[in-house]
């Protein structure tokens, strides 16, 4: 499929558009890929250009059915989405205490209530945060972000009781990681 006719639908200037509202009745499948890195394939080959990307993923939703759809007025096209659609690929505190985080689309959102680390598997089983987007997409913390924020974390309980090492910011204690041994934690 070629893709222009879809970006010619889409602001240029990168704001989100209100695909939550937006029910077209033609959907097909489209042979695009987010890769667990974050790369976005496209028929086989990676979109190198980065306003693409980043036009592509703000008309990027998640379907009730958990499927991922790339969505305009006029047509839903089902992509496939190996782990979560976004990476986290900075984290810089905010001199009050907070975190803010950026995507590799261009997101920029505080690590707060309605932005807060959750811990779940990877598609190969490593236990890794997430953090929530918007749209119902999730973005996981790149390697080189966890271990920089991994460096200001805090030994942290559960809901469940598990230690955990965290992050405060917005508040809330945001974790990061369960710890192997039975330490006790705050």
């Amino acid at each position: 499929m070629d893709l222009e006719p879809l970006v010619a639908r889409i602001d240029p200037e990168g704001e989100i558009p209100p695909v939550a509202q937006w029910h077209p009745e033609h959907s097909a499948q489209m042979d695009l890929v987010i890769a667990a890195d974050g790369r976005w394939i496209h028929e086989g080959s990676p979109i190198a250009r980065p306003r693409l990307v980043r036009l592509l993923s703000t008309i990027l939703r998640r379907e009730p059915d958990g499927r991922y759809a790339l969505v305009t007025p006029a047509e839903r096209q089902f992509i496939r989405v190996e782990d979560r659609p976004f990476l986290v690929v900075d984290a810089e505190p905010d001199g009050d205490g907070g975190w803010w985080l950026t995507t590799n689309v261009g997101d920029r959102l505080p690590l707060d209530a309605d932005h807060s680390f959750t811990l779940s598997a990877t598609p190969g089983g490593e236990t890794v945060p997430e953090v929530p987007v918007r749209l119902g997409l999730a973005a996981r913390l790149g390697r080189n972000v966890f271990y920089r924020l991994a460096e200001h974390a805090e030994p942290m309980t559960l809901a469940d009781g598990r230690p955990a090492l965290g992050l405060e910011s917005g508040g809330l204690r945001h974790p990061l990681g369960v710890l192997e041994d039975d330490a006790a934690c705050d």
